[in-house]
């Protein structure tokens, strides 16, 4: 998977079912796209975005390359534009705590791909959930240039020995099952079915940043959610005629 900034929770839903998640920052970079921003509540009414500015925001390179261009400034914006949540949500400050924490971790290290590994590192540790990434631009697969955009999964796994590949179903077309049952695995997909939460004193607005989640949950309900609100399905694989 791409690396998300505090993606939404669909995307833990995934991580809690994988045995090994890859982090793939090796092709083109997407400004304005998921890697960079996602988004909260407004303080009035409906979201807003939060975001972390980069230096070279460019389609002209690669994801690994993308560089924070104010880290510190970014985090206080962000603290800012969540402080609304103080008036209503209870876990306000768990949440402040949760995204202190994982621009720490890379503090003095501009890279955009590690500052999102360590957001969901952070979210993952307040979850309990095994995760365990594998950066591509770190890592030593190897792998080849030019595949295609469903190719690069089927590549990754193969080098991986993997016997599974879980994608969100939102991919889905991407993918050729066939291609995959020749190496030996199995290709499926995870449903998220829609999670709605209590949002007392606030409505609720679907699929933002596991942040807003986090604000109105405890970890143990957060946890439980992933699981009870989305399900896997494994990719029909048509034989071809004899």
């Amino acid at each position: 998977m791409q690396p998300y900034f505090f993606p939404y929770w669909g995307h833990f839903a995934l991580i809690a079912r994988c045995d090994a998640w890859v982090v793939f920052d090796i092709t083109q970079f997407t400004p304005k796209s998921w890697m960079s921003r996602n988004r909260v509540l407004h303080p009035e009414r409906g979201w807003s975005w939060i975001h972390v500015p980069l230096s070279n925001n460019s389609i002209h390179i690669r994801t690994y390359e993308a560089r924070l261009l104010d880290p510190d400034g970014a985090l206080k914006t962000i603290q800012g534009k969540l402080s609304h949540y103080r008036r209503h949500a209870p876990y306000y400050w768990v949440v402040d705590d949760l995204v202190r924490e994982a621009f720490a971790e890379t503090r003095g290290d501009r890279s955009l791909t590690r500052l999102n590994v360590a957001t969901l590192s952070a979210v993952c540790r307040r979850l309990d959930l095994p995760f365990r990434p594998l950066v591509c631009s770190e890592s030593t697969l190897n792998l080849p240039s030019g595949l295609g955009a469903g190719d690069w999964a089927l590549e990754i796994a193969t080098r991986l020995g993997a016997i599974q590949y879980l994608n969100p179903a939102s991919g889905a077309a991407l993918f050729d099952p066939m291609s995959f049952a020749g190496r030996g695995i199995e290709l499926q997909f995870l449903h998220a079915c829609g999670w709605e939460y209590e949002t007392p004193g606030r409505e609720f607005v679907a699929d933002l940043s596991i942040l807003d989640a986090l604000m109105w949950n405890d970890t143990v309900e957060v946890r439980r959610a992933l699981l009870a609100h989305s399900r896997v399905a494994s990719a029909p694989v048509l034989l071809q005629p004899a």
